[in-house]
């Protein structure tokens, strides 16, 4: 074996270990800017609203997508050049962060549905109960009027 080729196999040794290192980095990163769990489970919100706002603040992820994007990058290229001689860990917690951001992503949808739906609805039941208070006022004059007829007679 000429002394090149033990170089450049020293050098890939080298370049795969760093690709390694590369990943695990972003991928810690990633994990750093998911948020915390307290954050999203605990509120000093005075009402649902102010809850939804909250927790959809909570649900942000930051620039963990960048991170996940960047560990994607180099462990395709490292696999794809057959760099890693064990890559199923690092293909595991990609997959375990891609899941934990689209389950924080599905959340934030369904909580920015219900903010957007809880003030109408808010409304709606006002509404409802304002004119029923009135159908229960117009009632309640009704039975008056009656009552006073009855002893007028």
């Amino acid at each position: 074996m000429s002394q090149s080729t033990l170089n450049d196999d020293e050098l890939f040794g080298e370049a795969a270990s760093e690709m390694r290192e590369d990943v695990e980095a972003s991928l810690e990163k990633a994990w750093a800017e998911l948020p915390d769990a307290d954050d999203v489970w605990e509120t000093s919100a005075d009402n649902v609203l102010g809850v939804l706002n909250g927790l959809r603040s909570a649900l942000d992820t930051g620039d963990a997508e960048d991170h996940l994007r960047d560990a994607k990058k180099w462990f395709m290229m490292g696999q794809r050049a057959d760099a890693f001689e064990d890559s199923d860990d690092l293909e595991a917690e990609i997959e375990q962060i891609e899941t934990v951001i689209e389950d924080i992503g599905d959340a934030g949808e369904q909580v920015g549905a219900l903010t957007s739906t809880i003030p109408g609805l808010r409304s709606t039941l006002e509404d409802a109960h304002t004119a029923d208070d009135a159908e229960d006022e117009a009632d309640d004059a009704d039975e008056a009027e009656a009552e006073e007829a009855a002893a007028d007679d």
